[in-house]
């Protein structure tokens, strides 16, 4: 009878290596940005955690959830940033550069938030 997670192994010199296989559904999602540098983090920061996602097959799911609520956390921040800051269509109008330095900063200042709230934590 065999258990679909039993989990295979082959040997390497003295070591016994897990012959890990992505799943179908996990092979299927694509990753952007956000996913990516979630996926990194975790590889290089959280060896646990990551090995732990990617044994049970759910790591490129974790990171597509990641990707989700990131990308919408910074669209709402770049968003409030703007109005609290009277970054409008008008100041694009009157004075280009002037909007996008504002806009640069806005978007660095968001893009630090996502990566404290949810990429790095």
């Amino acid at each position: 009878m065999s258990n679909k997670n039993s989990i295979s192994y082959r040997q390497v010199g003295d070591y016994l290596i897990p012959n890990l296989i992505i799943p179908p559904e996990e092979a299927s999602i694509t990753l952007g940005k956000w996913g990516m540098m979630r996926k990194s983090y975790l590889e290089k920061h959280k060896k646990v955690l990551f090995t732990t996602l990617l044994t049970q097959g759910k790591l490129y799911q974790h990171c597509a959830e990641i990707e989700n609520q990131a990308q919408d956390m910074f669209d709402v921040l770049i968003e409030q940033m703007k109005e609290a800051e009277g970054v409008t269509e008008q100041l694009k109008e009157e004075n280009q550069l002037e909007w996008v330095c504002r806009m640069g900063n806005i978007e660095q200042r968001a893009r630090e938030v996502v990566c404290a709230e949810l990429i790095y934590n």
